[in-house]
């Protein structure tokens, strides 16, 4: 077997060790003489799953009690619903911080179901960057500000979190689990699972227990929060193998030193990987105002679109796969999530390197 270095953005490369473990399981799941995704997840083996995948979640990510922690279907995309869904009425507004592509797409979906604006939008200047507090423009009646902590697309990531008077909201669906974060500022902090944490699936959900209290209940079940936290994210039949497998890494991400070690490891990767463009002579470039560099999605260019896509062919046939840029704005993408070994990191810079001598 030969495994390449998978530098997609989701889904995304796994811990090498946790899919050994799952294939050593799919089959007889501790011998009950079938797989966990073939039993009833009422029985005490999934539940025993489940419920360890939350704990760990909490322990990880140093979860405090006064929020609850729930897997949700639909991925983050479905948050964008449920978020104002539930937080907003009673003539309430929601102030957004667009920095790209998804804040975009959680600001007009907010529009459906509340009164929501653009706080900020870097729409002007391409997206480089995240703002200071001066400039965000938070309206009167503001319920919450709802940030997009890391743009996938773009690679533009907040490294200071807003200080605002207002609770947050943050998707963090690409370096979710990869950084201690301040509790006390959230309300609600959401992502989807299959960037840092598992294949795809789900959403996890941290929302304090005081929102639940005067969140909407005129809903329709499923899209209720306190539905979820009452039934322990097991309202219906959960996504079974993604909650496996999140289990799976969570715990490993425990046995390897919890989330501060995470963030160290962020912090080398992608120190290595931005050395390797800023030292390039302008070979590589990468656009994002360098105090707002995403460490979890490396974005770059080449001089042309025609070295960009021989970059990426070679590349590929190197074992280095998932380098293309987002279809909506072309160049290239290297996405080093948690599951990503420094060394993968290294055989990109090697190569980026041997391609510089042969094609700059």
């Amino acid at each position: 077997m030969m495994r390449i270095y998978n530098f997609s953005a989701g889904p995304s490369t796994l811990p090498l060790e946790v899919l050994e473990e799952a294939r050593d399981e799919l089959v007889d799941y501790r011998d009950t003489g079938m797989s966990i995704i073939e039993m009833s997840h009422r029985g005490p083996e999934y539940t025993a799953v489940h419920e360890a995948a939350i704990a760990d979640a909490r322990a990880v990510y140093r979860v405090p009690e006064d929020f609850a922690a729930i897997f949700v279907q639909g991925g983050a995309s479905l948050q964008f619903a449920m978020v104002p869904l539930n937080l907003l009425g009673d003539g309430r507004r929601a102030g957004y911080v667009d920095t790209g592509a998804w804040a975009s797409k959680a600001l007009a979906d907010a529009g459906h179901h509340g009164d929501a604006y653009a706080a900020w939008s870097g729409a002007d200047e391409g997206y480089r960057r995240v703002p200071d507090d001066a400039e965000l423009a938070i309206e009167d009646g503001t319920r919450y500000l709802h940030i997009t902590s890391n743009e996938t697309i773009g690679g533009v990531q907040f490294h200071r979190w807003p200080e605002v008077d207002i609770p947050l909201v943050a998707d963090m669906s690409s370096d979710f689990f990869s950084r201690p974060i301040p509790w006390e500022r959230f309300d609600v902090v959401y992502g989807g699972v299959q960037k840092n944490l598992g294949p795809a699936g789900a959403a996890m959900v941290f929302i304090r227990r005081s929102v639940l209290e005067e969140a909407n209940r005129e809903l329709a079940a499923y899209l209720r929060y306190d539905v979820h936290v009452a039934k322990d994210s097991m309202y219906n039949t959960p996504p079974v193998f993604t909650i496996y497998m999140v289990g799976k890494v969570l715990r490993r991400l425990r046995e390897h030193g919890g989330i501060g070690a995470v963030a160290e490891r962020a912090e080398q990767k992608a120190k290595l990987l931005y050395g390797a463009i800023d030292g390039s002579g302008g070979f590589y470039r990468n656009p994002v105002d360098p105090a707002s560099r995403s460490l979890m999605n490396v974005v770059f260019r080449l001089p042309d679109e025609a070295l960009e896509a021989r970059f990426v062919e070679q590349a590929t046939d190197a074992g280095l796969s998932g380098l293309k840029g987002h279809r909506s704005v072309g160049g290239c993408r290297a996405s080093i999530y948690n599951a990503m070994p420094i060394d993968g990191v290294r055989a990109l810079v090697e190569f980026m390197d041997d391609f510089l001598r042969r094609e700059g």
